[in-house]
């Protein structure tokens, strides 16, 4: 019955489609949707959703269909569109048949509609939106009945004929259903079916005025897909009874039932599409895709595996209970990813020049490099070593602190994988500013250890002659806060990280990177996990960094 070698199930969901599996329910069959509203870039949440309902579809040998609930035209596109079936195909996954819409069922919805009204069980309301929200109630107190609510079978018929042909502004009047003004549940107390839009749609054009409500339109597309389970997040928990209320008074072809788990909350990041739009649309970040946006796109560009962001999605299951993830364990899943598939490479970020001064000018040797050091089949690279290099300007210290590992005055260090040398001398500028250094090397240290003295540790280098000119973009976290959502008295945009980018247009990487994709993903030994980023041109490399080798982040809490 499944595609997982274990028959024990991984959460709730899966538990109760177990017991449905065993009790003949839906004719055995197993069949779920991801439904992303066109209005935005999909993000990290919705990757919880997409692993979700396409892995149980997979678990159970069932169908997971893909549809864009598109019922809100003016704030939906193509562009949207395509970057969701882009991120969803990138995730890994595929699904049953043709991409389908919920414009597709416009017609039939519109049908049903009209049936309702025949039913008694809606009706044309022509109070303002600020009337219709005075006369809702409140939590607390219950609403009051429209004026509009007893109108003929017959009015009705006509004004919602009229509704679509165009004869009303927007606002003007909507179709609600006719439930219950006084019930507890604010979902039930007549809901807005349907609604005056002169809008384009982007799949149907200029056909319709009148866009059905997201809550009338998603369970009978269920119905109409045969979804047995419609596995959705918790903000929807009370909007359940009006879903079934629906199916129940509709002459649906299936009855899909509704089901919720706990939304992916992520610190560090915010998640409504409205405040990510903001950030776009503001300047703050580099479009959806920024490398800093919690969107696939952008942790895709960051260098962010398909893998990685699947088992992350694993680690942090599915539950009912809310809470928020911390940034940490979705940086344990890429490190962990990326540590194990990832070549090593060197690259300098912030250069210093380093003369060998007893080295041939015009000399050049090169070493070879295991491309992974615990993975044989990534075969060796090869590195050349040259009179003049280049050293990371933060591994060398005039005045060396306490237990310090890596150049200064005096000190000889290994440069990895190739030989010793000493810092003889050290340049500076009028500014006072060190600009080079004056080092010898140790002609005996060529695959061995000195026997008379000991390297003060290990740093990585290129050839100043030989190598990839290069920018290098250092990413770190939006917000300076865990939660920049929690504070009420403060806007989130008060949290922003003005650190969050760092560029180096100076770094230089080895020069076996010179013709890296875009998309590529290595560790730049000692430094972290890069990408190449796909504003990358031939005559210049881009490198994002997707994140370091540890949890500094973690470290900095700690202290």
């Amino acid at each position: 019955m499944t595609n997982n070698d274990s028959t024990k199930p991984n959460n709730f969901i899966h538990q109760i489609i177990e017991d449905d599996l065993a009790k003949g329910l839906n004719d055995g069959q197993v069949v779920t949707r991801f439904p992303p509203e066109p209005n935005g870039y999909l993000h990290i949440g919705h990757a919880k959703s997409i692993c979700l309902n396409f892995g149980t579809a997979l678990r159970f040998n069932g169908q997971c269909n893909l549809r864009f609930d598109d019922t809100n035209p003016e704030k939906e596109n193509q562009e949207y569109i395509d970057s969701i079936i882009e991120d969803v195909r990138w995730l890994g996954f595929e699904w049953n048949g043709d991409i389908r819409y919920s414009s597709d069922y416009f017609d039939q919805l519109y049908t049903w509609a009209v049936h309702l009204i025949k039913e008694g069980k809606a009706y044309v309301d022509s109070l303002s939106a600020h009337e219709m929200r005075e006369f809702r109630g409140t939590l607390t107190l219950p609403g009051k009945n429209s004026p509009y609510r007893e109108r003929s079978v017959e009015e009705n018929l006509e004004l919602f004929e009229k509704m679509r042909d165009g004869a009303f502004d927007e606002g003007e009047c909507v179709l609600r259903a006719k439930i219950d003004m006084a019930a507890p549940n604010m979902n039930l107390r007549d809901p807005v079916i349907y609604r005056v839009r002169k809008a384009h749609h982007h799949q149907t054009g200029d056909k319709w005025c009148i866009y059905p409500s997201y809550d009338f339109t998603h369970g009978q597309s269920d119905a109409l897909e045969g979804i047995t389970h419609s596995i959705c997040t918790l903000e929807f928990e009370d909007h359940r009874p009006l879903y079934e209320w629906f199916i129940e008074n509709l002459p649906v072809p299936a009855k899909p039932r509704q089901y919720e788990f706990a939304r992916l909350n992520l610190n560090y990041t915010v998640t409504s599409k409205r405040k990510l739009k903001l950030l776009v649309d503001e300047g703050h970040v580099d479009g959806w895709n920024d490398p800093r946006m919690p969107t696939i796109s952008g942790m895709r560009r960051r260098g962010f595996t398909p893998a990685s962001i699947r088992n992350f999605c694993d680690m942090i299951g599915v539950t009912r209970s809310n809470g928020t993830v911390d940034m940490g364990m979705l940086e344990s899943a890429i490190r962990d990813d990326l540590d194990a598939n990832a070549p090593r490479a060197m690259c300098v970020v912030d250069p210093i020049k380093v003369t060998i001064s007893n080295y041939a000018e015009g000399e050049e040797e090169w070493f070879e490099l295991p491309a992974h050091p615990k993975d044989e089949s990534m075969g060796l690279r090869k590195v050349p070593f040259t009179r003049n290099l280049l050293i990371e300007r933060e591994d060398f210290a005039e005045e060396k602190p306490r237990k310090w590992k890596r150049m200064a005055p005096g000190d000889a260090v290994r440069l990895r994988g190739a030989y010793v040398v000493r810092c003889d001398e050290v340049i500076k500028n009028e500014q006072g500013d060190v600009v080079e250094l004056v080092c010898s090397y140790d002609a005996d240290t060529k695959g061995q250890n000195p026997t008379d003295y000991k390297p003060n540790g290990v740093i990585h280098w290129v050839s100043a002659d030989n190598s990839v000119p290069c920018e290098v973009r250092l990413y770190d976290r939006l917000f300076t806060e865990a939660n920049p959502d929690g504070d009420k008295e403060r806007d989130f945009h008060e949290f922003l990280n003005p650190e969050s980018l760092q560029v180096m247009t100076e770094a230089r990487a080895e020069i076996g990177l010179k013709h890296a994709v875009s998309e590529s993903r290595f560790q730049f030994e000692r430094t972290g996990y890069f990408c190449v980023d796909p504003d990358s041109t031939e005559s210049r490399l881009v490198f994002n960094r997707t994140v370091t080798l540890r949890d500094s982040w973690a470290k900095i809490k700690g202290k």
